[in-house]
């Protein structure tokens, strides 16, 4: 795996993706400053910690001072209202990105989402050029994430690396996990990646390791040197022989969003003109 000399923050960084993806990176980057309102626990020698809210644009604008390069993690990660997903989840990122212009960073990589291709049938198999199909207000917040990446690219030259993150368990948790699998390893190659090639723009790959039958053409990341290490099956215990319980199975398991699909959703399956 790559290293980068950069000093980086990590918004989130005091989350369960946070924690594992600044284990894998802590020898393999300048620095680490974690942006949470979540006490991290122990710090590690090259680490330290900002209390910050990512709705306050002024304090974390001021956070981010004298920081490289920013792994935007921050932010509700499931389905909440459209008030809570607003105010943390797009103004969230909006300020970061913000901030990012306002501090002189050029390189942002944000914590995507399968989520924001989440109503693509399984059968389907989808590239990074596909357009979004959300299967939530959440999986929406991660498609304007994406798309605001996409502007202060060609309005400020920030380079942003969306990586659309599949299941980043320490192991796949049910059978759809399996196919969407992450580890943090592979995760943190992909942000090195991010943080250093120099073909970034605003580019968008998939954040998945080696796996049994994926729903994702990533050649977008093949292309950037991503070589994932690690194995789902490897990492697999039984739990991944079957899908997690849903009250609308042929929702959950027709769409690659699987429970997420589920949410206020009528029960009828509707196939979108080409």
């Amino acid at each position: 795996m790559q290293r980068s000399d950069k000093r980086i923050a990590i918004t989130g960084g005091s989350g369960r993706v946070g924690t594992a993806l600044r284990n894998a990176l802590s020898d393999k980057v300048a620095s680490i400053k974690i942006v949470d309102i979540v006490e991290p626990g122990e710090l590690g020698p090259r680490e330290t910690w900002d209390r910050v809210n990512i709705a306050d644009g002024n304090e974390l604008t001021r956070s981010l001072v004298g920081v490289d390069a920013v792994v935007h993690l921050a932010g509700y990660p499931n389905e909440r209202s459209i008030e809570d997903i607003l105010s943390v989840n797009v103004l969230g990122t909006h300020n970061v990105l913000e901030a990012a212009r306002q501090n002189g960073i050029e390189r942002v990589v944000f914590g995507s989402s399968n989520h924001a291709v989440g109503f693509y049938p399984r059968q389907t198999r989808i590239s990074d050029t596909d357009p979004m199909r959300p299967d939530s207000l959440y999986g929406l917040s991660k498609c304007w994430g994406e798309l605001e990446a996409g502007l202060y690219f060609d309005k400020f030259g920030i380079r942003t690396l969306n990586i659309r993150i599949g299941n980043a368990g320490d192991r796949p948790s049910d059978a759809r996990a399996l196919n969407m699998w992450v580890s943090a390893r592979d995760l943190a190659q992909l942000v090195l990646i991010g943080l250093e090639h120099p073909d970034i723009t605003c580019t968008t790959v998939f954040g998945v390791s080696r796996v049994p039958s994926s729903w994702w053409n990533n050649d977008t990341a093949t292309s950037l040197g991503y070589a994932p290490t690690d194995t789902a099956e490897a990492a697999a215990g039984p739990e991944t022989q079957r899908e997690r319980p849903s009250p609308l199975p042929q929702i959950a398991e027709f769409f690659q969003g699987g429970r997420f699909c589920v949410i206020d959703h009528d029960g009828k399956i509707r196939q979108r003109l080409p």
